[in-house]
């Protein structure tokens, strides 16, 4: 079964619902969790805006925010009783991403299983704002479990024999 279990983790909710899939797991299976928080200050402050610098107190906040997001989910895992360790991972350049980042995350710890949040973004937005889920599944080391985030349209269940 599961030994190490890594987790996609930045505070949303999608990734703490993810996080919860993946205390169930390790709870049933002994397993280690290894919860990232993959930082790209790359992309969001340098395409589009023309920003080549970006303030070193910026991203001082940024790490702190996402240490401190990190660190909630270490706590959930000991009150959970799920070994856990906690990693701040960073987009390297203009040709990384957070996927690519995860992935060899992933890859050098010998990551068994990877637990990531999904918005189950459809259309256009999809189109827009892409997936991070979608992109890690493409190439992922490992197998890998989606959670899917509450969607307030999908929370009525449809008439019966209606397709999901």
């Amino acid at each position: 079964m599961y030994e190490k279990i890594l987790v996609a983790y930045d505070g949303s909710e999608t990734s703490q619902q993810a996080l919860a899939e993946a205390l169930k797991l390790a709870g049933l299976t002994g397993a280690r969790l290894r919860v990232v928080h993959a930082l790209d200050i790359v992309a969001p402050m340098g395409v589009g805006m023309g920003l080549t610098y970006v303030p070193a107190g910026m991203i001082q906040a940024y790490r702190e925010d996402a240490m401190k997001q990190l660190e909630e989910a270490r706590a959930q895992a000991t009150s959970a009783g799920v070994r856990c360790e906690t990693e701040l991972l960073d987009v390297q350049d203009m040709n990384d991403n957070v996927a690519q980042c995860l992935q060899r995350c992933a890859s050098s710890h010998g990551a068994q299983l990877a637990v990531l949040g999904t918005h189950g973004r459809r259309g256009i937005q999809r189109a827009l704002l892409g997936s991070v889920a979608e992109q890690f599944v493409r190439t992922a080391p490992c197998p890998v479990l989606l959670v899917r985030g509450a969607d307030k349209s999908c929370a009525t269940p449809g008439p019966r024999g209606a397709n999901a």
